[in-house]
């Protein structure tokens, strides 16, 4: 049995990942994973890189709305009765994963046991993070929504290279590029970041927290903890 990075592949027991019928997947960067209107056919374990789940508008500009890394399913939405995708996913960090086919994980969701319980929890975090970004970007500053953006992405990637630019940035954050632009200067000039063409480096961690909005801590909170069974996770002070 394969040592998996994923969260809830992690969890399960050997029986349930038997009956998964796991198969390992390369994840390149922009790897679309679900497309508007398109059948949902497998879930997705992102075991390494980051996807983004994003809405497209008329003009063409798309907001990011979700985000998943090492501890994700994507495609949940299939085992509780919807058949096609509503929004694109794709890979915006290349990694690697596994996939089911669609027909076994409804058949073991169906049991009722632990993938069930798993895949809820998880559905309850990423709501909750997807509430409290749309509360942050209603709130708070560019500073401090960059910053909280990139510490998600570092943390979900594992790692504070990020094959990022600008105008990617500034397209999943709904702001303009010369504003990501000009907010990333700043981030620079007091030493929290690096950047060249194309690559985004955390270089302060410890400071980059600072400048993010208390967004971030509940969002890791909550996505670093959804597998534990008593997580006290409604405890915001700890």
């Amino acid at each position: 049995m394969p040592t998996y990075t994923n969260t809830l592949l992690r969890h399960l027991e050997p029986d349930v990942l038997r009956r998964l019928c796991l198969r390992e997947r390369d994840l390149p960067v922009r790897h679309g994973i679900e497309a508007p209107g398109k059948p949902i056919t497998q879930l997705l374990f992102i075991e390494s890189g980051v996807a983004s789940m994003t809405v497209s508008f008329q003009d063409g500009d798309q907001v990011e709305v979700g985000m998943f890394g090492f501890e994700s399913v994507s495609g949940v939405p299939a085992l509780m009765g919807v058949h096609k995708s509503l929004n694109p996913v794709y890979m915006q960090l290349g990694g690697r994963g596994y996939s089911a086919a669609i027909e076994l994980a409804r058949e073991e969701f169906a049991r009722g046991g632990q993938f069930q319980t798993l895949t809820l929890r998880y559905v309850q975090a990423q709501l909750i993070a997807s509430l409290q970004s749309t509360g942050c970007n209603a709130k708070h500053d560019i500073h401090q929504r960059l910053a909280r953006w990139l510490l998600i992405c570092a943390d979900r990637a594992h790692s504070n290279e990020l094959a990022l630019s600008h105008e990617f940035v500034s397209q999943m954050l709904g702001a303009s590029r010369p504003t990501v632009s000009v907010v990333a200067n700043e981030l620079r000039e007091r030493g929290l970041i690096e950047y060249t063409r194309g690559v985004i480096s955390i270089r302060d961690l410890a400071g980059l927290e600072r400048q993010a909005c208390e967004c971030y801590g509940v969002v890791k909170r909550y996505l670093d903890n959804y597998a534990e069974f008593d997580t006290g996770m409604a405890d915001q002070t700890t």
